[in-house]
């Protein structure tokens, strides 16, 4: 036991925690004015994130995006509960719990060492890659897509991103977190130095950098087949009978919800990439670097801009996702979207058969 709590002494921090909870550490006062105030900006983009989520989740619920772009869906309530849980972690953070007892020991392992917030996180970060997929195999095999890719198997791969999310993270602080002196010491104690390490690596690997070569690899193959299409549209061979061209009309509106879709998708890819990419490299460092010691200036600005990611992304969706453009204008405008004779182009709910159309994309 005495050898797994001297890794404390290296002061490691894993995902973005740090073993500070109950106010009686041993930190300097402007460090902890510091804390002080990044907590309250934390809570407050919390709360701006939860409440944008929210309507973004409405918009798609009242447009009937939901149903046709089920991990979109799934994408946007678990942002939603990462919002939430930022807010619930911060709060009990700033109200100073003396950490006593069996309740003590349960606060430290689900909110106070960022347990029930990791878990959303990291099933956001992992739904992200399923829908780059999703819409990869819709659009660049899309005769493989429609034989083979099933409802069950869309809702399977959202609720993976739960399941994972929820396994990964109390693995996680379960086998390297506990409650001593009072304080809460979160996923710092290792076996060894060695297993900090490679779940370090292992962290970085799986969270950004295959992702992002997903990210990368699909979306450029999605563009080159809508490139393709686009021209195949647009050929001396495009234009014939009044059935051809009824034909190319339907393939055009389907084209143009694929492009507004992938559009939205590449705008929260790119974000996600930019936005962890501090964090994943400083993660990185503190675990395959023995001696690194924190320095709270580069602390609170890794976990500003990837907090900022879960309150921003919503915007994403509002300025660049069509169906919940037009849900959120009729908001503010007091009308309703049905009336609108341009929905069925666009959404494919205004008229039955090009609803049908673009259930398929």
């Amino acid at each position: 036991m005495t050898e797994k709590y001297s890794n404390a002494e290296h002061l490691s921090v894993v995902m973005t925690t740090k073993p500070v909870v109950d106010g009686s550490d041993v930190t300097s006062s402007s460090s902890h004015g510091i804390d002080f105030h990044f907590q309250w900006v934390v809570i407050v983009i919390g709360v701006v994130g939860t409440a944008a989520n929210a309507l973004i989740l409405y918009a798609l619920v009242a447009s009937k995006q939901h149903k046709k772009h089920v991990l979109i869906a799934n994408q946007n309530a678990l942002d939603l509960f990462s919002c939430l849980f930022l807010i619930i972690t911060y709060a009990v953070k700033l109200c100073n719990f003396q950490l006593t007892g069996w309740l003590g020991y349960w606060l430290c392992m689900l909110i106070l060492d960022y347990n029930l917030l990791w878990c959303v996180i990291i099933g956001s970060i992992i739904n992200l890659p399923i829908i780059t997929i999703e819409r990869y195999l819709k659009v660049v095999h899309p005769i493989f897509s429609r034989n083979k890719l099933r409802n069950w198997m869309i809702y399977s791969a959202a609720a993976f991103s739960w399941i994972f999310g929820f396994v990964y993270s109390n693995i996680l602080t379960f086998s390297t977190s506990t409650v001593v002196d009072g304080l809460c010491y979160g996923q710092m104690f290792y076996t060894s130095q060695l297993a900090k390490m490679i779940h370090g690596i292992w962290n970085f690997m799986m969270c950004y950098v295959i992702i992002l070569s997903i990210f990368i690899f699909c979306y450029w193959r999605i563009l080159v087949a809508i490139r393709r299409q686009a021209k195949a549209m647009t050929g001396p061979n495009a234009a014939a009978s009044s059935t051809t061209q009824t034909q190319a009309k339907a393939q055009a509106k389907s084209h143009q919800i694929q492009s507004n879709v992938i559009k939205t998708m590449i705008f929260v890819s790119a974000f996600y990439a930019i936005t962890w990419a501090p964090i994943s490299v400083y993660y990185l460092l503190v675990n395959v670097e023995a001696n690194l010691t924190l320095n709270e200036s580069w602390f609170y600005s890794v976990q500003f801009i990837s907090f900022f990611y879960m309150c921003a992304n919503p915007f994403i969706y509002a300025t660049k996702f069509d169906p919940i453009k037009r849900i959120l204008i009729s908001l503010v405008t007091c009308t309703k979207t049905s009336e609108q004779p341009t929905e069925s182009t666009e959404t494919g709910t205004a008229t039955r058969a090009p609803q049908e159309h673009n259930s398929q994309v």
